[in-house]
């Protein structure tokens, strides 16, 4: 989208492709490079209009809708972000699945999986900077940002709510490997506890098991024991914030160099062996094409960083 096209007001009609997606979802989409808090501001002021009325940002779009997108100032073009252009390019190489549909792409650690709290660009932004062709870019889950491994990607609408439906209905299967403190105990397969979550003033987000959080269910599996860790496998059945980190807590077992729940006497041995990051990493992603029905099944190798991790430990 030129400059030169955002200079004059726009008037879209709504294809049924876009049934369903939020009106601020939709304009972040179109107007690249605009700021989030820029868009947010267009629509509350009115100067976004839907079938010639006020709406709201969780205003859900429909078939045939009139949209009308005010002029406003957009970067010349979609840039790649500058400090971390070679990691941004990099992400062509972590692909790990594609078609005309949607790819599965295997996340670094440290890369946030989108903007905000003050990151201009994560992970989606990138993707559609390196694929300024590719229109319907969207995230169709999300893993923290210190957290690596399979993140799963649409490139149509129509794919995205298929994939939504199979994470609500609890279809997809994610399988994640967590290198944890001490001897995780075999016969501890799934726990079911209530997560809370609590955003600071700073915008920093923590959980917390509370009896008033939400429903949260996690399966572990025990992959290999070491002296004083082990490295289990966690498959979420529910998808909350940070939900594999606060159970494998709650049990005793807290992650290794987990930030926000860690151990510091654990966390200062592993970084002894020199781990230091979040040993925690989407290994596994299984769900049906949403075309062909046909399971996909995605494998994420462990970066090297886990890996010498991992030959390092005492048995």
């Amino acid at each position: 989208m030129s400059e030169n096209q955002q200079s004059q007001v726009r008037r879209v009609t709504i294809e049924a492709d876009y049934a369903g997606q939020r009106i601020d979802n939709f304009l972040l989409a179109q107007l690249k490079g605009v700021p989030k808090s820029l868009v947010y501001r267009i629509v509350r002021k009115g100067e976004v209009r839907v079938n010639k009325k006020r709406c709201k940002p969780d205003y859900k779009l429909q078939a045939g809708d009139l949209v009308r997108i005010p002029p406003v100032r957009v970067a010349e073009s979609n840039p790649l972000p500058s400090a971390n252009l070679d990691q941004v390019q990099a992400l062509n190489q972590q692909i790990l699945y594609e078609d005309d549909l949607l790819l599965v792409l295997n996340k670094p650690a440290g890369l946030a999986v989108h903007g905000g709290s003050g990151l201009q660009f994560g992970l989606i932004e990138s993707l559609r900077a390196l694929r300024p062709d590719a229109k319907h870019l969207e995230l169709v889950h999300r893993l923290d940002r210190e957290t690596s491994g399979c993140i799963l990607i649409s490139k149509r609408r129509s794919a995205l709510r298929a994939l939504h439906e199979q994470l609500r209905e609890k279809t997809m299967d994610k399988q994640y490997l967590a290198l944890v403190r001490g001897h995780w105990q075999a016969h501890v397969k799934f726990i079911a506890a209530p997560l809370l979550k609590n955003t600071l003033k700073s915008g920093e987000r923590v959980v917390r098991v509370d009896a008033a959080g939400k429903p949260s269910e996690t399966r572990f599996r025990v992959q290999q024991q070491f002296a004083n860790c082990t490295l289990v496998e966690a498959s979420p059945i529910t998808g909350r914030t940070h939900q594999i980190r606060v159970h494998a807590l709650h049990a005793g077992h807290p992650i290794a160099c987990d930030p926000k729940y860690g151990d510091q006497v654990f966390d200062a041995a592993m970084q002894e062996i020199g781990l230091n990051r979040l040993f925690l990493h989407a290994h596994r992603l299984s769900f049906k094409h949403p075309q062909s029905g046909k399971t996909i099944t995605v494998d994420a190798p462990l970066d090297k960083a886990l890996s010498q991790a991992l030959k390092r430990l005492p048995a």
